[in-house]
């Protein structure tokens, strides 16, 4: 028995301590983010004399980037999950023909490097003239939103029992009515997980904003954050807070669908 609990402080510790490495750097974010005008080298281990200086000069450089990031993360997830959940649909429950290339070419582009998409989307804005605006990023950041969010939801959807649809059918119900009443309230944890991570793809994309926006009309705050330390290189404890604020939005919706992404990541991974 004393062994057994010696054996169990044991990994406790050494979990934490794995832990307390693996939050350091935000720790770091945080403590910096309290000591504005100071340098790297010279910050202090903990924010001494707290100031939220570098917070109001956050604020108030890069709110409106702090709200195209919103607007075009919100904007990917609707995009992408208007498209991702029919597509899902009719993939996993229905006899499409040809459905297993499609899902073979979903899962290849998952694989294709997003400087690949970058320059190819460059010419297609061009020509639509959408470069440098909200638009053109929400559709840009839905390009891995959508593939992603298909592969995720039909994983789920395959598992659910057919007997469902049967009896909806049985009913007098439609694919669409079977659709919106029966499938899309059963998948919830799939489509909560795919939102999520669809919204995290487009809130802390750089390539595509740094590709395809130049003008402050359509900036994010990643691009912000870039431009700002060019600008501040100096004062890192303004770096920090920004970079803090742009944390906290991805941090609290981590904790608040924590519990469908477990159950939407493995839902599929047994048929009913």
């Amino acid at each position: 028995m004393r062994s057994t609990r010696a054996r169990t402080t044991v990994h406790t510790l050494v979990g934490l301590l794995f832990l307390a490495l693996m939050l350091f750097p935000v720790y770091w974010m945080i403590n910096a983010s309290f000591q504005p005008g100071v340098a790297t080298v010279d910050l202090d281990w903990f924010p001494v004399h707290p100031s939220l200086e570098g917070y109001r000069n956050a604020f108030s450089s890069q709110g409106p980037n702090l709200l195209t990031s919103l607007v075009v993360a919100i904007g990917a997830v609707l995009v992408s999950l208007s498209i991702a959940t029919p597509a899902a649909y009719a993939l996993s429950l229905y006899r499409v023909r040809g459905a297993g290339a499609v899902m073979f070419v979903l899962l290849l582009s998952q694989m294709i490097p997003g400087i690949v998409i970058a320059n190819a989307l460059y010419g297609a804005y061009n020509d639509l003239g959408i470069l440098n605006t909200t638009v053109g990023l929400i559709l840009a950041d839905s390009a891995l939103g959508i593939p992603f969010s298909i592969l995720i939801i039909q994983a789920f959807m395959r598992a659910l029992p057919m007997s469902l649809l049967e009896a909806a059918r049985v009913d007098g119900a439609g694919r669409i009515r079977t659709f919106f009443s029966i499938v899309l309230p059963l998948s919830r944890n799939s489509v909560i997980t795919a939102a999520l991570f669809s919204f995290l793809f487009a809130w802390s994309d750089f390539l595509f904003a740094l590709t395809l926006s130049s003008s402050s009309d359509a900036r994010p705050v990643t691009l912000g954050i870039y431009l700002f330390i060019g600008g501040y290189v100096a004062d890192w404890g303004s770096v920090m807070a920004t970079a803090t604020m742009a944390s906290l939005p991805a941090a609290v919706l981590l904790v608040i669908a924590q519990k469908y992404i477990a159950a939407g990541a493995t839902g599929g991974a047994v048929k009913a």
